[in-house]
Formats: structure tokens, sequence, C-alpha cells
């Protein structure tokens, strides 16, 4: 997400690091090209105006044209100025007491409402809730079927109806949650492909029968500033308590999330960035703001990885670091939670200065997968005790992998370098950071794989290359 207004900000304060110091012309002049940058992400037009007025005027205030540093001082003003555009945080969720806490789901056909349902239902699942599903949205063809193969697919009851009345369903629903013991109702309710009266005043009928205790507002990101424009008109209907923004990974401009808090005054509670049902994250403006500048997301990296880890377990894993008895299925287990995190590229784009970097480095996520075969063709002596692998042993796992004895050696070979590299630094500078981790996840066994990785692809390239210059030799 962002790829395009991350490489824009970046170019601008390039040019600006370069200067011993700079004036208030160049501050003008890095403005310029920040305004059109927003612009072309498609940011209101007002938000923008307002934004680098505000840029302005504290880069100025800051006396950035007096600093050393001028580049740094201007990105950490623009880091707070995006964090106050898109704040503040706010993807708390207010349960009421007795139950069930009702949650309305309201919007656009197409914005992918009733997938966020089930993936707002599972999020409420971890937080130890008992959610009821309750798929109200009669006019979309199929929505109701939908909704309920998700349900399955999380353990979640859902409530249908045969029906034709929303607002007669959307009280069921909510009556059999409280005579069933479920402490949050979450409702979906009917879209259409445009806004129009009749749409507006069923949602309205249906908020005035239950009174839902929040109704959130879901918006497709890639949309850009008809995102914002719908949850304008919905606020002025449904008095909103938030917005939900959907499919931001698919969006390399973010318009939509930079406009839709200054424009609706509503917060922006969370953001699909996946069509998995655990791709739904809570909104957090300071870790975005620091991923459209190319600074990464550590935080939201660190909790990735902790959610990965059992606090046993990455007790375990960091004594076998430090004991270098790091061995290929800790390796492999490390390389799995990071599948699970949403893979490599995601895990990536949270670390400070790769975002920008990404494309360049083409890494194919098959990759992984190649390595997971490579490391399944081991034996569990080998696994454990890689130092055994000698030359006829990596024969023979190659061929069990479908792959080149080369990929089997340049593999243990980076693995072998990562794990003495653990070893050495267990007690050093990197076991802050080893330890923020849980133990489980580092970035040397990262690192490992990106290199592996990278070779191997390097390999099977030049190995295509070869078959296809044979091939036209022989014609």
């Amino acid at each position: 997400m962002f790829e395009s207004l991350t490489e824009k900000f970046s170019s601008v304060f390039r040019s600006l690091s370069g200067r011993g110091r700079i004036t208030e012309a160049n501050i003008s002049d890095a403005m310029h090209d920040v305004r059109k940058a927003l612009l072309e992400a498609d940011v209101h037009y007002n938000v923008v105006k307002q934004f680098c007025k505000d840029v302005t005027a504290a880069a100025i205030g800051a006396e950035v044209i007096k600093s050393l540093h001028p580049g740094q001082v201007l990105i950490k003003i623009v880091n707070d100025k995006l964090t106050e555009l898109m704040g503040p945080v706010d993807s708390k969720i207010y349960f009421v007491s007795p139950g069930p806490t009702i949650i309305m789901l309201a919007g656009l056909q197409g914005g992918g409402k009733t997938t966020t349902a089930a993936k707002l239902a599972k999020y409420l699942l971890a937080k130890g809730k008992k959610p009821l599903l309750v798929a109200d949205d009669l006019r979309r063809p199929a929505a109701i079927e939908q909704l309920v193969v998700l349900g399955q697919q999380i353990n979640t009851e859902v409530y249908r109806e045969e029906s034709q009345d929303s607002v007669k369903v959307a009280k069921n629903g909510v009556k059999y949650a409280a005579e069933h013991g479920f402490d949050v109702v979450v409702l979906d309710t009917a879209g259409r492909l445009h806004i129009d009266e009749e749409m507006m005043k069923e949602v309205a009928e249906v908020a005035k029968a239950v009174s839902p205790h929040q109704i959130y507002l879901v918006c497709d990101a890639m949309t850009g500033q008809d995102a914002v424009n719908s949850a304008k008109e919905f606020n002025e209907r449904l008095e909103l308590d938030g917005v939900i923004l959907t499919k931001l990974d698919g969006d390399a401009r973010g318009g939509a999330a930079l406009s839709v808090k200054a424009v609706t005054g509503k917060p922006i509670k969370f953001v699909g960035v996946g069509e998995k049902t655990d791709k739904l994250e809570e909104f957090h403006p300071d870790r975005m703001a620091g991923r459209i500048l190319g600074m990464g997301d550590v935080v939201t990296l660190v909790e990735k990885a902790q959610e990965q880890f059992q606090a046993e377990e990455a007790e375990k894993l960091q004594q076998k670091m430090a004991k270098g008895s790091f061995g290929f299925d800790d390796f492999l287990k490390q390389m799995q939670a990071v599948k699970k995190m949403g893979g490599m590229k995601d895990v990536l784009k949270m670390m400070p200065g790769m975002g920008s970097q990404m494309e360049d480095m083409d890494f194919d996520e098959s990759e992984l997968q190649q390595m997971e075969g490579i490391v399944h063709s081991m034996t569990t002596a080998e696994r454990r005790e890689p130092d055994m692998i000698d030359s006829s042993r990596r024969r023979r796992i190659a061929a069990g992998a479908g792959v080149e004895v080369n990929d089997v050696s340049g593999l243990v070979k980076t693995f072998t370098r990562s794990r003495d590299m653990m070893k050495s630094l267990s007690g050093g500078s990197l076991g802050g950071l080893r330890r923020l981790f849980s133990g489980g996840f580092n970035m040397d066994t990262l690192g490992a794989a990106m290199s592996s990785g990278k070779k191997i692809k390097q390999r099977s390239k030049r190995k295509r290359t070869i078959i296809r210059r044979g091939k036209r030799k022989r014609l």
C-alpha cells in the first residue's frame, strides 16, 4: 500500500538531505512536490491544502532553516502531521453490559462488507467474545450463503431467515443473540451500487429498530475520494461511529486513508489488508504514517511475530540460539511463522527502509515453498544436525526436493552462517531486539531466508536462460 506516495515523499526528502541548510524557498518547493504527490494519491483537495499549510507553518516555526539536518527535521514534522491527519487512535470497541453489544455494518455493494463482518467476528473471537453474525443483506444474491460459508470457516454461528424484511431479520437476530448467550452481534446490512434514497431509508430503519451501539461504515479504499464522499453521506444519515477501510493492500495511492477522517470527523477503526478472515488490523495513525514515509512499522511487525510464538516455545528457541544448536526444524518453524504473518513481502514492508526497495528485490513467495521442500527431504537427524549433510546427502536431498545440488548447498551454507551469527550475538546488541520478538522470530533467520531465496531464484533464472539459448542453437 502507498508505494507511489512513499516513493514521492522519499524523493522530496532526498532532495533536501543533500543541502547543508535550506531556505523558505526550498521548503516552498518541497511542499509543492508534496502537494502534487498527495493529489496524485487521490487525497481530497481541501485536505491537501490544509495539510501543506500546517507543515509549512510548523517547519518555519521549528526553525528547520537553521537546523544542520533540515531534511530529518522536516521528515519528523511531516510524520507528526500525517499522524494528526489520520488520528487519533480509536480502534477500541465499546462493549455494553449486559449484552449483546450490537455492531452494525453499512456501506455500498462491492466494498467488502460481508467479508469484513466475518473478519470482525474473528477479531472478536480472539478478544474472548462470543459473536453472532446476522445475515441481513437480503438484496445481493448469495450474500447470505457467503456469510454462512465464512461463518463456518471461523466457527461462528450465522443467524439467517427466509425473509425480505430487513428490519424483522435484524430484530429477530438480536433477540436470538440475547436468548442464546452471545455477547456481540455483527449485523451485515444491504448495500447498493450507488447511494440512493431507498438504501438510506432501509439502513436508517434497521438502525432505528435495533439501536446499534456502534455503526461502522465499510469503504473500499481503492475508490479513493468516492469512498470519502460516500462516508460523508452515510454519516449525515446514520451518525457513524467509525470507518473500516477495505482492500488497503491493493491501493498504492492511499487517498481514502488520508482523507476520510479529516472530511467526516469519524475515526478509521480498522483496515482490511487481504482477503483472508485474519486480514483485519486495528488502525494506528502513527504506524500508518511511518509506512507512508518509508519508515516501516516495527511495532506491528513485533505484534504479528509474538502472535505466532508461545512463550515456552520462544524460550526454547532462544536457548538453542545461544548454544548454537538451532536446527532446520526450528528454521522451518520460523519460515512457517513468516507465512502466517502475511508472507515475506508483508514482513519486509514493515521493516524500516525496506518498503521502497521491494520492487527491486523481486522476492518470489514460492521460494519459501522450495526451501520447505528441501528441508522436508532431509532426514530427522539431518534437520537436527545440519553439519552432517555431506556431498552425497546433498545429492539425495536435491533429488528428493526436485532441485539442483547447488540449491541445497546454498541453503545449508546460508543457514550455517546465520546459526553461527546468532550464537555469537546471543548476548550482544541484537539480544534486545531478539527478546522484543519473544525470542522466536529474528532478523538473522529472515535475512538467511532472503539471501537463500534470492540465490535460488537467480540460479533458476540462469538455468532457464541457458535452456532457451540451447533451444535457439538447436533451431
